[in-house]
C-alpha cells in the first residue's frame, strides 16, 4: 500500500505537503520490475516459475504480480469465455488452471489489447493469490501476498507510557512497549502479556500479515464479568522483520482507547 493508499503520490487524495504536482489522470498506473524469483504451485505442480514478474501499483489498490506468459505453464491454461472491462487496463481475458481433477475457474486473467495508456500489460496475466496452493519468492514460501517494495515495518523500544482502555476499566499498563509503524497505518503499541490486568482467554479468530505473519486473537474479560472478544491481537511467531513484536499483545476496537503519555493514540 506505500505508493497507492494513504499518502502515497499515486493514492486518491496524494499529500498537499509537497512541491510537484503528479500530471494525468486521477487513477494512475505504474509498472515495475519485480526483482526475485517467483513461483507458484497448484495441485501439486509448479504452474508459474519467472524471474520477468512485474509488479502493477494501481491507485487505491495493492500492487498485483504479473507474469510473462512464457512463464506460465501453458498445459494447464484453459481458455474461458468470461471477460470483464476496466477503463484504465482494458478488456480482460481469463483462463482456468486445470491439473488432474482440480479446476480454477478463471483463475488467471490478462489484457491481449490493452489500452493506449497502458500498452505494456501486453504479454503478462496475472493470478487470483489464493487461488493457487502456494506462493514462493524465492525459496520462501509467502504468507498471504507477495510484500510491497514500498511497504515498510518498523518496530522501536519506547519509554512512553502506554495506558490501554475498555470503557473506564484499564485493561493494560506499561512503561516499556514496542511501537510498531506500518506504511499507511497508525502506529501500533505492543505490550508484554504481564502489562496485562484482566484475564485474556485464546479465540479461534486469525488473521494473516505478510509482513508480520499470522496473528491470533484474544477476548478481554472485565471485573463486572462482560466479555470482550478479540480485544487483543499478538503474533506467537512473526516474520523476521518483526520479530520485536513477537509474543507480545497489541490492542484495539470500538470501546478501546489507548492513551500514550496521557494522550489518545
Amino acid at each position: 500500500m506505500g505508493l497507492t493508499f494513504s499518502d502515497g503520490p499515486l493514492s486518491p487524495r496524494p499529500p498537499a505537503t509537497v512541491n510537484y504536482e503528479i500530471a494525468g489522470p486521477a487513477h494512475k498506473l505504474f509498472m515495475q520490475p519485480f526483482p526475485r524469483r517467483v513461483r507458484a504451485e497448484f495441485a501439486g505442480r509448479t504452474v508459474l516459475d519467472s524471474r520477468d514478474a512485474v509488479l502493477v501499483h494501481e491507485t487505491a489498490l495493492p500492487p498485483v504480480l504479473y507474469v510473462p506468459f512464457a512463464d506460465i505453464d501453458a498445459d494447464v491454461l484453459v481458455p474461458t469465455d468470461h471477460s470483464t472491462h476496466c477503463p484504465f487496463k482494458g478488456d480482460a481475458s481469463y483462463h482456468s488452471l486445470t491439473v488432474g481433477d482440480r479446476t480454477a475457474e478463471n483463475a488467471v486473467w490478462s489484457y491481449p489489447e490493452p489500452t493506449a495508456g497502458a500498452p505494456w500489460l501486453k504479454g503478462y496475466a496475472a493470478f487470483y493469490w489464493d487461488r493457487l496452493d502456494a506462493w514462493y519468492d524465492e525459496d520462501e514460501k509467502l504468507l498471504g501476498h507477495l510484500t510491497d517494495p514500498y511497504h515498510r515495518v518498523d518496530v522501536r523500544p519506547s519509554s512512553s507510557s502506554v495506558r490501554v482502555l475498555l470503557g473506564d476499566t484499564v485493561i493494560a499498563e506499561s512503561s516499556s512497549p514496542m511501537l510498531l509503524s506500518e506504511t499507511g497505518l497508525p502506529n501500533r503499541w505492543y505490550l508484554s502479556p504481564d502489562a496485562v490486568t484482566v484475564p485474556l482467554t485464546p479465540t479461534r479468530t486469525r488473521s494473516v500479515c505478510p509482513y508480520k505473519g499470522e496473528a491470533h486473537y484474544w477476548s478481554a474479560t472485565l471485573p463486572d464479568g462482560t466479555e470482550v472478544t478479540d480485544v487483543a491481537w499478538g503474533y506467537p511467531e512473526t516474520l523476521p522483520e518483526s520479530s520485536r513484536v513477537s509474543g507480545l499483545l497489541s490492542f484495539w476496537g470500538d470501546d478501546v482507547t489507548v492513551l500514550v503519555d496521557g494522550r489518545p493514540a
